[in-house]
């Protein structure tokens, strides 16, 4: 039985053209006054500072796109979930989009913590802006994947550290030519994690990437792989296509 300020569900959202240049704290912000707009009745915390009881998913990084963002929302009563998507989008910046909803299961787990995997599409091109194709790119993907390891330098706290990303990636193809390079699909582990730049590295340090759009988030469950809106959901409301 669900308690008062018991109403949770989770939100898919995408993230698409000028939008991409926001941070993931301006996006939270966006969501918050769109809440507010809309006069939602969001369940708070308790304490001498209430907050309301919003958590996302995986950050998504400046400049990268994304059709599979997840945020997880409590209210205090009841909403329309059927109807939540358009209000939300309409009351958003223009390329912020709510898709889809679900009224999630008592005591689900933490989104952050849940997601096993990620999938990217990557558009790559020649720094030099010289023809790349896509065999070229292909027999580089084979080449990477009989590589034991794949060292990369990441800054973490002012220090510079060396991680090996090949544990990270378990599946990588190419998949048309794009407007500008060639367009790749990589799907990539979250423990370890490994970013969409630091792939494009390990392809090629004469390569660029021109586009970067987050796909897919993936959840493990009883040995099944679901996307976060289905993984734990109760009931779940996709949005109507205008």
């Amino acid at each position: 039985m669900r308690g008062e300020g018991a109403f949770p569900v989770r939100l898919r959202f995408a993230e698409r053209g000028k939008v991409r240049f926001i941070s993931h704290r301006d996006a939270a912000r966006a969501f918050d006054r769109a809440f507010r707009i809309e006069a939602l009745p969001l369940a708070l915390s308790e304490g001498f500072s209430p907050r309301p009881k919003v958590s996302f998913g995986l950050a998504l990084s400046v400049g990268h796109e994304s059709i599979a963002e997840y945020m997880d929302v409590r209210f205090s009563e009841p909403v329309d979930l059927e109807a939540l998507p358009a209000r939300l989008t309409a009351a958003l910046p223009e390329g912020i989009e709510v898709t889809g909803v679900a009224l999630l299961a008592d005591r689900a787990p933490a989104l952050q913590e849940s997601v096993t995997a990620v999938e990217w599409e990557l558009e790559v091109a020649k720094i030099d802006e010289s023809e790349v194709s896509a065999e070229e790119i292909s027999l580089r993907i084979e080449a990477l994947f009989e590589t034991k390891s794949l060292p990369v330098n990441r800054i973490r706290k002012g220090r510079e550290d060396i991680v090996d990303i090949r544990p990270a990636l378990t599946r990588m193809s190419v998949i048309e030519s794009g407007s500008v390079g060639i367009v790749l699909t990589a799907e990539i582990a979250t423990q370890p994690a490994a970013r969409p730049s630091e792939v494009v590295t390990v392809l090629g340090e004469d390569l660029r990437a021109v586009r970067v759009l987050r796909t897919a988030q993936w959840i493990e469950r009883d040995g099944n792989r679901q996307e976060p809106l289905i993984a734990d959901a109760a009931r779940v409301s996709e949005a109507r296509a205008s």
